[in-house]
């Protein structure tokens, strides 16, 4: 007979709830829905990756590479660091390469945070945010960015620092909204990290999805802020190979000692042969990048004008690929209603915006679109969604 269980959750983990955003691509499937929920694009990545890792397989790179990343994918990195966000990165002694961007976030969390210690967020946020602060054990403290720029205020983000303040995480191009943080709001965030020690994290994933002249800013780029931040990055987004997991933090050595020991721990390493294809993606020639934004440029325009001629209002995102919606005209007591008519009676899988705010009332009236597709399948959620009929 088998014991009664005393305990089941840690209290951490009561904390949050599982991934929504995962959570509606099952939904999706289960309904037969058009799934423009989670990030993932639904073509092909470049035949030049695919390439590259069949000779990596085929050259019996199937053992552990370097706990902290295969030599050829670090110094691409460091190259393209340099090149691309104007950073000089030390290839063997700054570079941590992880299971995707999402074991660098907690490993980093987890290496530089202390239970008790604050981590700034900024709200909307991607989820992964709030439940990595509480696993490392400190308190998310939160900042608004405000529609319809999502701008933030300075003074509200100056209350936020304190002597708890241990770090701040910076997202982009940010999903949900798709907003780019300018030059100068990176510097109002410097100099706060600069007054009070506080490393700054950023993710910085869709850094070559850009439009309309917008132009990405990495906070290391910012004069002192070198060895005061976390860069994470992936091959996920910029090179569609989201189930590849192959990440990367970068930051100064006396930064990157503790948290390639807790990456060690945590994963051990990212899967060899990918790592070495990796190298070969890092190091495609900028006409790979043009494409990619010119690509992007023609999906958001798809999209922008699905929802238009839908009657979706929406905030025009600057970078990544993701729209955010205000439904508050429809007649849904909530996003979690509207996006569950959604996927059951419409067909088309999306976000509620719930859960990307703290407190979920603040995202009621918002669901995030995400439009990494192809062109058919974003023609077949533009004609379910055409024959909904939606209350104003």
């Amino acid at each position: 007979m088998q014991p009664e269980l005393v305990k089941t959750a840690s209290e951490k983990a009561k904390q949050f709830k599982e991934s929504v955003i995962r959570e509606m691509s099952r939904l999706a499937a289960e309904h037969k829905a058009v799934n423009l929920a989670q990030g993932l694009p639904d073509f092909p990545c470049p035949d030049q990756l695919k390439t590259a890792a069949i000779d990596a397989l085929n050259d019996d790179i199937n053992q552990y590479a370097i706990t902290w990343g295969d030599k050829a994918l670090r110094e691409a990195i460091s190259a393209k660091s340099k090149s691309y966000l104007g950073i000089d990165v030390d290839s063997e002694k700054e570079i941590t390469v992880t299971c995707g961007a999402t074991e660098a976030m907690i490993a980093v969390m987890l290496a530089l945070v202390d239970p008790g210690e604050e981590v700034i967020v900024f709200e909307p946020f991607y989820e992964n945010y709030g439940p990595d602060a509480i696993l490392s054990g400190a308190s998310p403290r939160y900042v608004k960015l405000r529609a319809p720029d999502w701008s933030f205020d300075e003074a509200e983000l100056a209350a936020a620092f304190s002597d708890k303040t241990r770090a701040i995480i910076v997202n982009t191009p940010h999903n949900p909204t798709g907003k780019v943080f300018s030059k100068e709001e990176l510097t109002a965030i410097a100099n706060l990290c600069k007054k009070w020690g506080v490393v700054a994290i950023t993710d910085e994933i869709y850094e070559h999805i850009l439009y309309d002249g917008a132009s990405h800013v990495a906070l290391a780029s910012i004069d002192g802020m070198q060895d005061l931040t976390v860069t994470i990055n992936s091959l996920s987004k910029t090179y569609s190979v989201t189930g590849w997991r192959v990440g990367w933090a970068i930051a100064c050595p006396e930064l990157t000692l503790p948290i390639r020991k807790v990456h060690d721990f945590l994963t051990v390493g990212a899967p060899a042969p990918l790592q070495r294809a990796g190298a070969h993606a890092v190091n495609l020639p900028e006409v790979f990048y043009e494409e990619l934004a010119a690509e992007y440029k023609h999906r958001r325009k798809i999209m922008l004008a699905m929802l238009e001629e839908t009657g979706f209002d929406y905030f025009k995102p600057d970078g990544a690929y993701y729209v955010f919606s205000d439904i508050s005209k429809f007649g849904f007591e909530d996003d979690l209603a509207m996006t569950r008519h959604l996927v059951k009676e419409v067909g088309v899988a999306v976000v509620p915006g719930s859960s990307f705010f703290a407190d979920r009332q603040e995202g009621r009236k918002y669901i995030r679109f995400c439009y990494s597709r192809r062109d058919e399948t974003l023609a077949a959620a533009r004609e379910r969604l055409l024959k909904a009929d939606f209350k104003v």
